[in-house]
C-alpha cells in the first residue's frame, strides 16, 4: 500500500523569477495538502533534509513528502497540482500515459525559460550562509 502523503515540501529556486512568481501561485490557491515552499539549498532545506543532493534541488524542481518521499522534475510538478483543489483532476491527467508527453514539454520548456532568464548559474552555494531572501509578492 503506497504511503499517504499529508504535507509536501517544495524546494524552489529562490534566485529564478519564474519559480518565485510559481511559489506566489501555489500560495494563492486552495490547497488539499498543504504545501511549505522553502528555498532550495537554504540553510532550513538543509535542516529539513540532510540527506538530498542539495545541488541537484537548485537545477530542478524537488519535492519532499512528509513520509521522505522525493519528487523530482515533471513527477513534482504533477505533485503540486495535486495537492491542488483546482487542480486535482489535472494532475491525474497528467500522470495518465497521455498526459505523461504533455507534462514533459511543459517542464522542458519551462525549463528553457528558466535558462534564458537567469543565465549561467555559477551561485555555487550561494545559501550556504541561510542568507537567501525571498521576495514579496510582485505588485
Amino acid at each position: 500500500m503506497p504511503t499517504p502523503v499529508g504535507r509536501l515540501t517544495v524546494l524552489y529556486d529562490a534566485d529564478c523569477p519564474l519559480c518565485v512568481h510559481l511559489r506566489h501561485w501555489l500560495l494563492r490557491q486552495r490547497q488539499l495538502v498543504p504545501l511549505d515552499l522553502v528555498p532550495a539549498g537554504s540553510q532550513e532545506a538543509r535542516r529539513r533534509f540532510p540527506a538530498l543532493d542539495h545541488a541537484s534541488t537548485l537545477r530542478e524542481i524537488t519535492v519532499v513528502g512528509d513520509r521522505g518521499q522525493v519528487y523530482r522534475e515533471t513527477s513534482a510538478w504533477i505533485v503540486c497540482l495535486w495537492a491542488l483543489a483546482d487542480h486535482r483532476a489535472k494532475a491525474h491527467w497528467l500522470a495518465t500515459p497521455a498526459g505523461q508527453p504533455f507534462a514533459r514539454v511543459t517542464v522542458l520548456a519551462a525549463a528553457k525559460w528558466r535558462e534564458a532568464l537567469k543565465g549561467p548559474d555559477t551561485r555555487d552555494g550561494r545559501c550556504d550562509d541561510g542568507r537567501c531572501e525571498v521576495p514579496g509578492p510582485p505588485g
